[in-house]
């Protein structure tokens, strides 16, 4: 079967859908959204501590129908994977949803993926990394290693020039098929004010943007050491 959207209603949903891959400040950008009231947003975390919506995934991985609001009902905004591969469903569920394209410059982005998810999902796990892999989360483990690696990057991804191809063609796409009005294009770098005004809220006064999840503390906290794959 084809991939379908739900008909619900909007009435609740995902107000700002994030179109941009993972590691590209998309834990800060959760915290950043959050404060500025588009709490709760999904992120890949939110997976972990919920895997009853993996079913949905697997489903949405391969291209069957989805109920998105039994993923996103009590959601206002969504980054990371997996919801970035599926922002043009999303922009269809939630039509009065902003879209987010968080940007970062392709060799500073591989490194930092080849040096932490990629190895986590694609390596024998330490015993730190288990904690992530428990029996209650082995089919999130295959489903996420299906989207990203095998339908994103077509077990390519140690082609360091074939993933470039992938990640610059999928932030082309989003550029081109969503309406401009509705698109920010963003680099965490840039702080508070394009996002606040994008979004048309306020810049938290006396509130440092928040930089998270950086290669050192996603190492420390999933037990990996940093490495390459030839």
């Amino acid at each position: 079967m084809t991939a379908e959207t739900s008909a619900a209603s909007n009435a609740q949903g995902l107000r700002v859908i994030g179109a941009g891959f993972g590691r590209t400040g998309t834990l800060s950008m959760k915290t950043v959204l959050e404060e500025l009231g588009f709490a709760p947003c999904y992120h890949m975390v939110e997976v972990f501590q919920h895997p009853e919506a993996v079913p949905y995934w697997e489903a949405a991985v391969e291209g069957n129908f989805v109920d998105w609001h039994a993923i996103f009902g009590k959601y206002q905004a969504t980054v990371d994977w997996p919801g970035c591969t599926f922002y043009e469903q999303l922009m269809q569920v939630y039509p009065d949803a902003k879209v987010l394209l968080n940007v970062r410059d392709f060799d500073s982005w591989y490194e930092s993926v080849l040096s932490t998810i990629y190895p986590a999902s694609r390596n024998r796990p330490t015993p730190e990394m288990l904690s992530m892999f428990d029996a209650e989360h082995v089919r999130w483990g295959k489903t996420i290693n299906t989207l990203i690696w095998q339908k994103t990057f077509h077990n390519r991804f140690d082609d360091k020039t074939y993933a470039r191809s992938v990640f610059e063609q999928h932030y082309e796409e989003v550029k081109r098929k969503v309406p401009a009005e509705r698109l920010l294009i963003y680099s965490v770098k840039e702080g508070w004010e394009p996002l606040c005004a994008f979004l048309n809220v306020e810049v938290p006064q006396n509130t440092p943007f928040p930089r998270l999840n950086d290669r050192e503390s996603f190492m420390n906290r999933t037990g990996i050491e940093q490495q390459r794959t030839e």
